[in-house]
């Protein structure tokens, strides 16, 4: 995957790299969706609160989803390593004052 193969195969490389791009990104909707049906399953409503907060599951469920295949995809591509990329993650999560996986600034 990546660079390798774009050089050797051309189109057909970054072709193959786009298809195991997308078999991971529906095998992580598949992993997604079984987690939801789960977690629905065994939950009992308890009115526009939990609808609320299972709203929100959702949607922090899909933007995870697509940060996954979007990083991915670059350190796929080579645009950025994963020491870079790990590297820039603590930069900014220091940015606030509080080192602690969250980020309450700016985004650009």
């Amino acid at each position: 995957m990546g660079w390798g193969r774009l050089l050797l195969l051309g189109n057909v490389g970054q072709q193959l790299d786009l298809s195991d791009q997308k078999a991971e990104i529906d095998e992580l909707r598949r992993e997604l969706s079984r987690n939801r049906h789960l977690s629905g399953a065994n939950a009992v409503d308890l009115g526009p609160v939990e609808r609320d907060i299972r709203a929100l599951q959702q949607e922090n469920d899909e933007l995870r989803l697509y940060l996954t295949a979007v990083v991915r995809l670059l350190v796929s591509k080579g645009a950025v390593s994963q020491d870079e990329l790990i590297a820039i993650v603590n930069a900014v999560d220091s940015e606030d004052g509080l080192p602690n996986g969250r980020y309450s600034g700016n985004i650009v």
